[in-house]
């Protein structure tokens, strides 16, 4: 029997996850299939259901579901409680849980680096900013800052993570190591032209870190790069979250070197 799996979302517009899982399920000889599930907001409860009723084995969510989801589940893991948002869900026998890998995926890149920032500054309120934060406190970071475009965001986050609230018209008046951007500015489509930074304002040799993996080089990227920044990309993020999630789902390991090139050539195509 094929087991189901797939992505929700909404706007779930073009995702490369179907194109990374069943190429790993191909390459490992595993009867399953990923699909994308362009998913309301109104409709997620049911959904749910549908995961259990099916069953479905397991599913990626993305925006805005990842914290809408987690009413639906049985059992969701210390990780994303301190996210506070899940990215996937995946099954323990009969127990429906919730994990976020977003954060594995997040610090991967960050881990090769010769030597870590002291200070970062999260751009965005949202899952990936949560994960974000997340991860950089995991990684022993003590100085985060977070600035979003609506200031009651900002501040709930922050107080929710203790971190520092900086309001976004002043975002650029900080010089953090690390900026990295979890917002959809420079995102493929109406946003590409778009970036959260000027390009004149970059600290001296900070890291600029974009989530955004389609385009691979955004504005934000290009830019920082151009200023003599350590640019890194969103490619290598939703590599490592979607190799967790495999392995959460089947047990096995997909080729990181093979995976890799593949979303490579997918994004050049």
């Amino acid at each position: 029997m094929t087991q189901q799996y797939g992505i929700i979302g909404w706007p779930l517009g073009h995702t490369m996850s179907p194109t990374l899982h069943n190429w790993g399920f191909g390459k490992l000889g595993i009867n399953g299939v990923y699909d994308a599930f362009p998913l309301e907001p109104t409709d997620v409860s049911a959904f749910m259901e549908r995961v259990r009723t099916e069953p479905i084995s397991g599913m990626s969510v993305t925006i805005p579901h990842k914290r809408a989801v987690m009413d639906s589940l049985d059992h969701i893991t210390d990780r994303a409680k301190a996210v506070g948002a899940v990215n996937t869900l995946y099954w323990d026998g009969d127990t429906l849980c919730g994990e976020n890998t977003d954060v594995v995926g997040l610090i991967a890149p960050l881990k090769k680096l010769d030597t870590l920032p002291n200070s970062a500054m999260v751009l965005g309120a949202g899952g990936a900013a949560r994960a974000a934060i997340t991860g950089f406190k995991e990684l022993g970071i003590d100085d985060i800052s977070v600035s979003n475009r609506t200031a009651e965001k900002t501040q709930t986050l922050a107080n929710e993570f203790s971190v520092k609230a900086v309001a976004w018209e002043d975002r650029m008046d900080a010089a953090p190591e690390l900026i990295c951007n979890t917002t959809p500015l420079g995102m493929a489509g109406d946003m590409e032209t778009m970036t959260p930074w000027d390009k004149d304002r970059f600290p001296a040799e900070c890291i600029a870190y974009d989530i955004i993996y389609n385009p691979l080089q955004t504005r934000f990227l290009r830019e920082a790069e151009e200023a003599g920044c350590v640019v890194l990309s969103g490619l290598e993020m939703f590599l490592h979250q979607g190799l967790a999630q495999f392995k959460l789902w089947t047990g096995q390991d997909m080729n990181e070197d093979g995976a890799r090139q593949l979303l490579l050539n997918a994004l050049k195509s």
